[in-house]
């Protein structure tokens, strides 16, 4: 396969190894990186978001990453017209573009396009919230079904942010949440990808992320937080939702140790992962599932 002439979109569980093997790949084929993690943007968040180093950046050009101030918005929309401008200008210069991340509504959003459904208001949407606090998951299913039957065949009810918002929308709009993804197009056509899924054993991974966590603190997180606070970032920013910042902040406080510290991070961290896997299973079933440990393997028959 001619790789050079795809976009190359490598998707994975945090700590998989995937920025890692981005820069191989590029290496390789004379591409260049594309930050697909919503963290990532942060410029405040250089260590709890593992953005790549500088080493990284001196061997392999790399785009979208620390750019944005924590206390801006940012959404998917925004990533989306970015990433299609670099996209572009890769191309441009006959290099290949290799976007790498854990955002899956990143990956999404570039594959089948962005659906644009009309701003919800607050005030709607908090009372439809209250109502799924009251009456609970399996009742506020239930009235959601008989309000959208298309959800049945797609939604899990235990994916309770997708469920409230399928819910709002189809209050708010009168319109399925699918009937918006159905109108919904890519600007690329499928053929212009090639979509590598990395398969990490959960064990591993663990193992992997206990480590990640510890050398993160070694590497100044605490400091980071530190320097967050100050900022004043409002809690509805989604750079306020990194993890490791309100542990750091029970750390600081001294409401727990260091050891606990870490051990609060890993396990923050692995149910993230188990949240990413289960996206991929749902979303990515026509990826290239590679093995991490058939990576190298990989680059060789390249």
């Amino acid at each position: 396969m001619d790789f050079k002439s795809k976009i190359i979109l490598i998707y994975g569980p945090t700590a998989s190894g995937k920025s890692s093997f981005a820069i191989k790949l590029a290496k390789k084929i004379n591409g260049e990186v594309i930050n697909a993690d919503s963290m990532q943007v942060y410029k405040e968040l250089k260590i709890l978001s593992a953005r790549p180093n500088k080493e990284d950046y001196k061997n392999i050009k790399h785009h979208l990453y620390g750019f944005q101030n924590v206390k801006k918005k940012f959404s998917t929309g925004h990533w989306l017209k970015l990433v299609n401008v670099k996209i572009s200008e890769i191309k441009k210069r006959k290099k290949t573009p290799i976007l790498v991340g854990g955002t899956g509504l990143y990956f999404k959003a570039l594959t089948d396009g962005l659906v644009k459904i009309p701003n919800i208001p607050n005030k709607y949407r908090e009372k439809i919230r209250s109502l799924h606090k009251k009456i609970g998951s399996k009742k506020f299913y239930s009235k959601l079904v008989k309000l959208d039957p298309l959800i049945k065949s797609y939604l899990n009810p235990s994916d309770t942010q997708r469920v409230i918002r399928a819910y709002e929308i189809k209050l708010f709009t009168k319109k399925s949440i699918y009937e918006w993804f159905k109108n919904t197009k890519s600007k690329y056509e499928q053929k212009d990808f090639y979509k590598i899924y990395i398969d990490f054993p959960r064990d591993e991974l663990i193992k992997q992320i206990s480590y990640r966590a510890g050398k993160m603190i070694e590497r100044g997180a605490i400091l980071e937080v530190k320097r967050f606070i100050k900022l004043k970032v409002p809690k509805n920013r989604t750079a306020s939702k990194a993890i490791g910042i309100n542990e750091i902040k029970d750390f600081i406080n001294k409401k727990i140790q260091i050891s606990e510290l870490i051990e609060k991070i890993s396990i923050k961290t692995r149910q993230y992962a188990k949240r990413q896997t289960t996206w991929g299973r749902g979303h990515m079933s026509d990826w290239n599932k590679i093995k991490s440990n058939g990576l190298n393997q990989f680059l060789k028959k390249i």
